[in-house]
């Protein structure tokens, strides 16, 4: 693997393998350069296919790639599973296959049991993370409460969370704290007032809240530090939002990073 990719350091079992790519140790060109994963943001396909490629080598098992719509849908992968399929988390007890989740600011969790009987991974945008666009939808359940009911029974789950926009970046606006306020309890202090009405969000402490909520008490991983920012780390991470400024394009032109697991 890359020296610069990230290993978690979280006590699982020896079957439990995973890791998170940064932008190094791949082909693409710039602004893609250089192991973007994403086959949706205008790199070369071939590019891409061949940074696939060297993911699978390094990791000696296959990473199943979704169609993320930052929803709250979750898919079981077995062998047979094609890339592509819409969700935004996945879950599988089969071994050499991999779950795995897209980022370029949204927040990857991953998570399995003491026993490493399962693993999955979760898209933890702030729409997937408060389960809700508008006000209006409420209440519904989020990726999180979503990929927890898939494995309800596990014995004492532990959860990674990745790099993603970190809390001196993540502006958004008063209606984005009222769905998280709205949904769940506790959540305010998650958000400090920038101006008039916009807010810095917290997106690793809201996801590490909500969690802790289901009963998941061992959460390592982003705490919510410089480190792990994407937005403020353009060497390591790849950022939609920070490099949309740097295109000016508004679309953020920019790479996708990947944060896997499975199980050897």
């Amino acid at each position: 693997m890359s020296p610069d990719w990230i290993t978690p350091d979280w006590p699982v079992p020896s079957n439990v393998r995973a890791v998170c790519t940064t932008r190094s140790g791949g082909v693409s060109a710039v602004p893609w350069d250089s192991m973007n994963l994403g086959d949706h943001v205008g790199d070369a396909p071939a590019s891409v296919a061949a940074n696939r490629t060297a993911l699978q080598a390094a990791t000696q098992t296959r990473a199943v790639f979704l169609k993320q719509v930052h929803g709250a849908a979750v898919l079981t992968l077995d062998q047979p599973t094609p890339d592509g399929l819409t969700a935004d988390a996945c879950i599988t007890t089969q071994q050499r296959l991999a779950c795995s989740i897209m980022v370029a600011d949204c927040l990857p969790v991953l998570l399995t049991d003491r026993d490493g009987t399962f693993v999955a991974a979760a898209h933890a945008g702030w729409r997937g993370l408060a389960g809700s666009v508008t006000p209006a939808d409420l209440p519904s359940k989020g990726v999180l409460e979503a990929i927890f009911s898939a494995f309800q029974g596990a014995p004492e789950i532990i959860a990674w969370l990745g790099p993603c926009i970190g809390p001196s970046a993540f502006e958004v606006g008063a209606e984005v704290k009222a769905v998280f306020e709205a949904s769940q309890s506790g959540v305010s202090r998650f958000f400090v007032r920038s101006s008039s009405d916009k807010y810095m969000a917290d997106l690793p402490g809201l996801a590490r809240h909500r969690l802790q909520a289901l009963g998941i008490q061992q959460v390592y991983g982003n705490d919510g530090s410089a480190p792990w920012c994407t937005v403020g780390n353009p060497a390591r991470f790849f950022s939609h939002r920070r490099d949309a400024g740097v295109n000016g394009n508004g679309l953020g032109t920019t790479g996708r990073m990947a944060a896997c697991i499975w199980r050897a």
